[in-house]
């Protein structure tokens, strides 16, 4: 059956990049940045290394998705990315201790993955942390950081049931002067010293 022309169309949603206020590293010595917080957003170290940590290497990474998408306006701008520009992005939790810590999202150009480089489309269940920082040409531009609203948009479909405001953090990433974005968003659970 035809759709009619005149019913209502569903609004197209806005991913949780563009609805943020990214705020540069140093802006977050303010108040409303607890000392705690501020610690976890602003570590310049890996990641990964300081989950498996804390997490007494009870360390997991569970793939959501991976596929070929159009990056968010955000994400894109982060980039410098043309507007039709295609990238491989994934989705993975980080739990620690067998629980959901982060929801990590990696947004990878497609002239990225180019080189000794394409080993980033088959990471399966291996942290991009490690990678990253074991690569000698990696380097690493300032850290960025919000309070996403989960009231405005899901993280993803796979994360509809937060209902309170998170952290999270990104940065871009160059191996080989070869860019990807990697954002970090830690979950209501993440309770790593409990």
């Amino acid at each position: 059956m035809p759709k009619n022309p005149n019913s209502p169309q569903p609004k197209a949603s806005v991913h949780f990049s563009d609805r943020a206020i990214w705020c540069q590293s140093t802006a977050a010595s303010g108040t409303r940045v607890s000392p705690f917080w501020r610690d976890w957003l602003l570590d310049q170290g890996s990641l990964t290394e300081r989950l498996i940590a804390v997490s007494g290497g009870e360390f997991s990474v569970r793939v959501l998705s991976q596929s070929l998408q159009r990056p968010s306006l955000s994400e894109r701008r982060a980039l410098s990315l043309p507007e039709h520009r295609l990238a491989l992005v994934r989705e993975v939790i980080l739990s620690g201790a067998g629980v959901p810590w982060v929801f990590a999202r990696s947004v990878i150009p497609l002239q990225t993955l180019t080189g000794r480089l394409r080993r980033l489309r088959h990471l399966d269940s291996r942290p991009l942390g490690a990678l990253l920082f074991s690569d000698p040409t990696m380097s690493r531009e300032p850290l960025q950081w919000a309070c996403i609203d989960s009231n405005s948009q899901s993280l993803s479909p796979q994360m509809a049931s937060l209902n309170q405001p998170v952290w999270g953090r990104r940065s871009v990433f160059k191996l080989s002067a070869k860019p990807l974005l990697v954002c970090e968003v830690f979950l209501p659970s993440f309770l790593p010293y409990d």
